[in-house]
């Protein structure tokens, strides 16, 4: 009898993986909307990039690979993984940012490994972190959310910004640009200012930074989304969620001086793109329900320690790939028990 291996995604056909693409590309429109609304149309250039270059790099390896084109081609994992990567970058990415690290995400981060249900790590993540140690000026190049400055470029000053670097009237970059709420949040710390004086600066709304509490909000109705439709579960992105509360929550209490609110957290930098899009992904992530728990808990637990004492202002991406390594551990130890059997 033959025997067939099997590995994630379960899902039942290629038309099944396509309709799970597709919903995860629904559930991110609304967080689009409010990023092109707070931080302008550089996302929408991005988006397209990386698609293109995301599928040219697919028909590429696929042919190298011997593999038929239609059926990978028109499964939207890459449509999907590009649409990430592209959201998780600054708005004004050069395009060679974006075409390398899209290029790495696709040929090494999941062809190299076998193509869609053998990659062990998140492409998008992988080509993120790529960037971020490789390029780290271009990779915290932020424009400030609409309401924190007068300055913001329109889709044609955007597009000439992002393919050759020049502003009208040979205005610099950084006339415009400024850093995050979590960097700003994090190093204003270190100098011993207080978190609540440092919220009261322009640059943070309510409970986050402004722009970033809204990004984060509209993530999350996305997310909830792919939870009532059954995309993916509830496990990881509430683990995820309440690991960072928690620890988060107790800092604050025990250090308030020192630390930041745990909504400040909950709704800044990546964490709901992290918690419901990234962290779930089917591939890479935990298979069991007690595994999916753990693998959870402990992406918010890394994130919100990389945040509060490493060297990045946020650490979501470096947290998710780190668990990803744990990935076979944690499912190892965490099988349901057969029914029937006798330890």
């Amino acid at each position: 009898m033959p025997l067939f291996r099997l590995s994630p995604p379960f899902l039942s056909g290629t038309s099944r993986v396509t309709l799970h693409m597709i919903q995860l590309l629904i559930a991110l429109v609304p967080a689009l909307i409010a990023i092109v609304f707070f931080f302008g149309p550089g996302v929408l250039v991005n988006i397209t990039l990386a698609i293109t270059v995301a599928l040219m790099a697919e028909a590429v390896m696929l042919k190298l690979r011997d593999r038929p084109l239609k059926p990978f081609l028109t499964d939207g994992s890459a449509i999907v993984t590009a649409v990430l990567f592209a959201m998780a970058i600054p708005p004004l990415a050069p395009w060679w940012l974006t075409t390398i690290g899209i290029l790495f995400a696709i040929i090494f981060a999941k062809h190299l490994f076998g193509g869609l249900g053998y990659n062990p790590f998140n492409p998008a993540m992988v080509a993120y972190v790529l960037l971020l140690l490789s390029f780290p000026l271009e990779m915290t190049t932020w424009l400030p959310a609409t309401g924190v400055s007068d300055s913001s470029l329109g889709l044609i000053s955007t597009f000439n910004f992002i393919f050759t670097g020049e502003l009208a009237n040979g205005a610099s970059i950084d006339t415009i640009s400024g850093a995050t709420p979590l960097d700003v949040m994090k190093t204003q710390i270190r100098l011993s200012e207080l978190p609540a004086y440092i919220q009261s600066q322009p640059l943070f709304g309510i409970f986050g930074g402004i722009g970033w509490e809204w990004v984060n909000v509209w993530f999350a109705v996305g997310g909830l989304f792919l939870i009532y439709r059954g995309v993916i579960s509830w496990h990881i992105p509430v683990a995820m969620l309440a690991a960072i509360l928690v620890i988060s929550g107790i800092t604050y209490l025990i250090t308030p001086e020192a630390a930041a609110s745990p909504l400040f957290h909950l709704l800044g930098g990546g964490t709901m793109i992290a918690a419901f899009f990234i962290a779930t992904d089917p591939v890479t992530a935990s298979t069991t329900i007690r595994g999916r728990l753990i693998f959870g808990a402990g992406v918010g637990l890394l994130t919100y320690i990389i945040r509060a004492w490493g060297g990045y202002p946020d650490g979501v991406a470096f947290a998710v790939l780190l668990m990803n390594m744990l990935v076979p551990l944690i499912d190892y130890y965490t099988q349901p028990k057969v029914y029937g059997a006798v330890k």
